[in-house]
């Protein structure tokens, strides 16, 4: 076969979704299924940009569809990735996965794919790029399939991850695509082709990227892997000689260490305890290391330790305890985590009620995870068992075992994932929500199975590759970039964590994070408000979180308060950035006591209003409705507004004279940046009120609305926002501003925070110009682990590319 044998389908690897023509899932309820609505949850103001820009993709791409009404509807989670994007994903375990009939199409059983592949001696694996969304969901179900988002509600078109029956029909489907041919088999959106030769293999694989093309489907390049003479698949090995045993299932025992300590000794012993009720012998092992712990002074490693120790190994790695995988049996993942690493296994139960283990697993945590909260490690070890095992649980129901027992309030609460938690973890449960399990407390002392794993680690044993998060260490030259240009900044997160260190609550609550909370409340008020959120609680980089926000040590508190209070927003506005951004206990009601004590807020508050006023009617774009007005004089100065009814986004010119030929030279500059409005509304001053003007007005197809004569409050969006700007103006001058500075550091401020009285609490910016403005405000928020703290200009490297080149990453081609 030629080089371009495979040239034909390189559309199947396109970056773009695919979308299945020969095929739709049909969900089924069960009988006498309730409808469950669930309320949407709140969205960060910092995170809103984010998630409108990730459903905007995913409404644009015809996954979801927007609607007015549903009866059924799950909340979404979002989740910030590790590379700073985010994930949004309907938590379908909050009611309909209860309310759906299981699929009973069979997952298919290893010695089936193993049949099928029997004669091969060369072997490719094809993976599909978001499987699952591929495949459209037949109309009358999507309904089901409604999630509730700060925007509104949503139908999935496509099939969404975490739905329980969603893979037996995704297998259902993968079968029929492929039946008749030879030497293939699927296991969900896992694809192997065999081959008994490289011309045979080259045949089977054209004849199954023919099917993908035929029903829509694109491939993942880079999970994909060709021409292999051997392929790890379900525990096995799969060569041309056949069918062996891999030897990785038993990596972790024969890799581990004899104990160096105390506390790994009682690791150990634990394990005999585990491993005993199924082997007596077992406990024969127990009396040297017995001995061990009642003796004083000096770790001492004995040779009869030593012997009992590789007696031990060598049983947990031979048949009376390992036993091959099968799906038939009852599955049980088992997790845990230590201060150095994580251990896992995965068993079956058998007839007699023994516990046999299919596989273990261990790995040694990297520098950054060893600074990870207890909560974090455990979960850490949750997500590393899921992966490993992932083959073999995936689409199946299986009992997870953890002795944490907070996971158990995260990872498997029935009223979702809880929203105030520790991001990591809600990205991990995110994460979750694929398995259909069950989440079963172990006490740690019955835990034995999982624990040895994670506390004997080897020093030299890393992650593999596809577990490792990334932790970046910054080096002096980017430290010295960052503090250039943060420099002249009022409060950067380099602060926070410089204060963290020195302030001794904090300093509690991070070494309370990463070795766990006592048991008992403290009598300390703060340190209690810091422990009933401790879910929500997680360290980086040496500062501590509560959820996304900073925890600000108490030293730099008022700093943050008067940065926050920057342009003196009112108290509902300030909470709002705060809640964005910050956290502390008892941040809401410093914020009321400084802005109620705020002399200029004082100064320029307004009168309570002595009616309701009645209401423009609404717009339903930006720029259909302007109104306009003049403010001033100010220090010899008059200021035109132009406030826009939809976004609330002001416009302000300063000018001298207040002419209609003034007045109509500033409005047409205006209107040539951000168009002609539709309805102009103004008060009855002789600018607005000349023939003239109504002329600009009508040549520019513009209706011009005039309010009633000495009733200025007709025109309150205007007044309103006189109002705010000279009270506005008033309390930043009093620092020692000029009027200009003073002008432009209020507009700043108004415009991009947030106002209750837009959409969904939006900022006129985000209305106005379809993003948020950036601030300084963004200068307290940590980038995500695996880039640097700031962003580095890098020079673009222009480089000539030949047209027609793109080519397959297959080593044959």
């Amino acid at each position: 076969m030629g080089s371009n044998y495979f040239k034909d389908f390189e559309d199947l690897f396109l970056d773009e979704p695919g979308c299945c023509k020969k095929g739709r899932i049909q969900l089924v309820l069960k009988e006498g299924a309730i409808p469950v609505f669930r309320p949407k949850r709140p969205v960060a103001y910092a995170m809103m940009a984010a998630v409108n820009g990730e459903l905007d993709r995913l409404e644009r791409e015809g996954i979801i569809t927007p609607v007015d009404y549903s009866s059924w509807a799950a909340p979404i989670v979002v989740v910030r990735k590790a590379n700073g994007s985010i994930r949004i994903c309907g938590d379908y375990s909050t009611g309909l996965n209860d309310a759906l009939q299981p699929h009973q199409y069979p997952i298919p059983r290893p010695e089936d794919i193993f049949t099928a592949l029997g004669q091969s001696k060369i072997f490719s694996q094809i993976d599909l790029s978001d499987a699952f969304l591929q495949v459209e969901v037949e109309e009358n179900c999507r309904e089901l399939l409604t999630v509730n988002t700060h925007r509104g509600l949503y139908v999935y078109n496509r099939l969404p991850p975490g739905i329980k029956s969603a893979p037996g029909a995704f297998q259902q489907l993968m079968d029929t695509m492929l039946s008749g041919l030879n030497d293939v088999a699927a296991y969900l959106d896992d694809i192997v082709v065999g081959g008994v030769d490289e011309t045979t293999h080259r045949q089977n694989l054209r004849a199954v990227f023919t099917r993908l093309r035929e029903h829509g489907f694109k491939i993942r390049r880079e999970k994909c892997t060709f021409m292999k003479k051997e392929i790890k698949y379900l525990g096995h090995i799969l060569d041309r000689n056949g069918l062996r045993p891999d030897p990785t299932k038993v990596e972790a025992i024969l890799k581990m260490p004899a104990p160096k300590q105390l506390s790994e000794v009682r690791s150990f012993l634990g394990a005999i305890n585990f491993y005993g009720r199924f082997v007596p012998q077992m406990r024969n092992l127990r009396y040297p290391l017995d001995e061990l712990l009642k003796k004083e002074g000096a770790f001492q490693w004995t040779p009869e330790c030593q012997n009992a120790f590789q007696m031990f190994k060598r049983i947990l790695k031979s048949d009376l305890l390992l036993t091959h995988y099968d799906p038939s049996k009852e599955i049980i993942v088992a997790a845990d985590a230590s201060s150095v690493g994580v251990g896992a296994t995965i068993s079956h139960r058998m007839e007699d009620g023994t516990l046999k283990v299919v596989q273990h697993a261990a790995r040694a945590l990297t520098k950054a995870e060893m600074n990870y909260s207890q909560p974090d490690r455990e979960g850490l070890a949750v997500i590393f068992a899921v992966t490993k095992f992932h083959r073999m649980i995936y689409g199946r129901r299986f009992m997870l075992q953890t002795d944490h027992a907070p996971l158990l309030r995260i990872f498997g609460a029935r009223t979702g994932i809880p929203i105030y938690t520790a991001n990591r973890l809600q990205r991990w449960a995110l994460t979750l929500l694929l398995y259909d399990f069950k989440i079963e407390y172990v006490p740690t002392d019955k835990f034995g199975n999982a624990d040895i794993l994670s506390r004997l680690i080897e020093e030299h044993e890393h992650p593999e590759e596809d577990y490792v998060i990334a932790s970046i260490e910054l080096d002096n030259d980017m430290n010295a970039i960052i503090d250039n240009v943060t420099k002249a900044m009022p409060l950067t997160y380099s602060d926070v964590r410089e204060a963290t260190k020195r302030d001794p609550t904090l300093t509690k609550v991070s070494k309370y994070i990463q070795e766990g909370w006592p048991q008992r409340k403290s009598n300390d008020i703060i340190l209690r408000s810091f422990q009933t959120r401790s879910e929500a609680l997680s360290t980086l980089r040496e500062c501590i979180l509560f959820g996304e926000r900073l925890v600000v040590p108490e030293a730099l508190r008022r700093k943050c308060l008067r940065q926050l209070h920057l342009g003196h927003p009112g108290i509902q506005r300030m909470k709002s950035l705060a809640r964005s951004y910050v956290y502390w206990p008892g941040l809401d009601s410093e914020i009321d006591e400084l802005v109620k004590s705020c002399p200029q807020c004082a100064a320029a508050a307004k009168s309570p209003p002595h009616s309701t006023p009645i209401a423009w009617p609404t717009t339903s774009a930006p720029w259909q409705r302007v109104h306009v007005d003049y403010a001033g004089p100010i220090d010899g100065f008059y200021y035109l507004l132009a406030i826009d009814s939809f976004s609330k986004w002001p416009e302000i010119v300063q000018t001298t004279k207040i002419t209609t030929q003034a007045t109509i030279r500033i409005l047409r500059g205006l209107f040539a940046r951000l168009g002609m409005p539709n309805v102009l509304v103004s008060d009855n001053g002789t600018q607005f009120s000349s023939a003239e003007f109504g002329e600009f007005c009508t040549t520019n197809g513009i209706e011009h609305i005039r309010t009633a004569p000495y009733h200025p409050q007709s025109n309150g969006q205007a007044e309103r926002f006189v109002d705010s700007l000279k009270r506005g103006l008033k309390k930043i001058s009093e620092g020692g501003a000029s009027v200009q500075e003073s002008l432009d550091i209020f507009l700043l401020m108004y415009r991009s925070s947030p106002n209750r009285q837009l959409e969904n609490g939006k900022s006129p910016a985000e209305l106005m110009l379809g993003r948020r403005m950036r601030t300084c405000m963004e200068l307290l928020r940590i980038p995500p682990e695996s880039e640097p703290e700031s962003p580095v200009p890098q020079q673009r490297v222009r480089c000539f590319k030949r047209a027609h080149t793109h080519r397959l990453n297959v080593p044959w081609i």
